[in-house]
């Protein structure tokens, strides 16, 4: 695997791909690699053997500088796991490489970006979409894969690359879980063994909510009573508990389309996320 820090690099090598008609797949990653990111990884091979993986720690998407720094940072593992998987590029630029002495353009994306964890995150999404345009232009990949955890996000991505016309498909991928049903996060690692008991009711409660409203139960109802067991969980807040329209995370207060059932809540001084589908009964 070779592994390069600039855009010229990067670029040289993407270029010979391409000149021999071969198309690039691209998996944009934090770093602190787990086995969600890795059935990204497995997902762009499946469809490509010229598949880069990128790992930026983006300072821009982070809400506090204590968050930033907490953030792991595990290259050298990261690489040897990237290695296992036959992966033949690693971008690993730094900072200044991304945004160099002058930097200052932002990529906004309106409508979708807004409520969920945009509500709670000012200047998130911001952070997200200039950092995922930036790659997605560095890397001049056809394919960019990206899991479904971060279910907003990847409604942002896909709305930026429709209305920037980037020649790149975007690909969803499910979520990774543990065997207690915990989504898998690079932040997990911050939870104490008391808080990793008490994780997994996160998906547990999406789950029960979920089935109840697909069988009818009042959408509110369900939502109210959600909040309130995550609560009795032991969970100390809960940013949002709401079901969006799958297709374009539009607000519902019943099911009538296929939905999605999405959360934010804290363990001390971690955040987790989660979503599930929810889908309406057959007529």
């Amino acid at each position: 695997m070779q592994t390069v820090s600039t855009v010229a690099d990067l670029r040289r090598i993407v270029a010979g791909w391409h000149r021999a008609g071969e198309r690039v797949a691209v998996v944009p990653t934090m770093g602190a690699l787990h086995e969600g990111h890795l059935s990204l990884v497995r997902a762009a091979l499946a469809r490509t053997p010229r598949v880069v993986v990128t790992l930026f720690v983006n300072p821009t998407q982070f809400n506090s500088a204590t968050d930033l720094s907490a953030y792991p940072r595990t290259l050298e593992a990261d690489a040897a796991k990237l290695v296992g998987l036959g992966v033949p590029l690693l971008y690993a630029p730094g900072e200044a490489e991304m945004y160099p002495d002058g930097f200052a353009t932002t990529v906004t994306v309106g409508g979708v970006s807004e409520g969920l964890c945009g509500a709670f995150r000012p200047g998130h999404f911001a952070g997200v979409a200039t950092v995922v345009t930036k790659l997605l232009t560095q890397t001049q990949a056809d394919i960019a894969f990206f899991g479904e955890k971060d279910c907003q996000q990847l409604h942002v991505i896909r709305r930026l690359v429709a209305d920037l016309d980037l020649p790149v498909e975007i690909v969803g991928c499910p979520i990774v879980r543990e065997a207690d049903g915990l989504a898998l996060s690079s932040r997990n690692a911050h939870l104490s063994a008391a808080e990793r008991a008490v994780a997994p009711h996160l998906a547990a409660t999406l789950l029960a909510a979920a089935e109840r409203i697909a069988q009818g139960a009042a959408v509110d109802a369900e939502l109210a009573a959600g909040r309130s067991a995550l609560l009795a969980a032991g969970f100390a807040d809960v940013d949002y508990l709401e079901l969006r329209a799958a297709d374009n995370l539009q607000a519902l207060d019943r099911l009538d389309r296929p939905a999605r059932l999405l959360a934010a809540a804290w363990l001390g001084q971690t955040r987790l996320i989660d979503n599930v589908p929810v889908m309406p009964k057959a007529a």
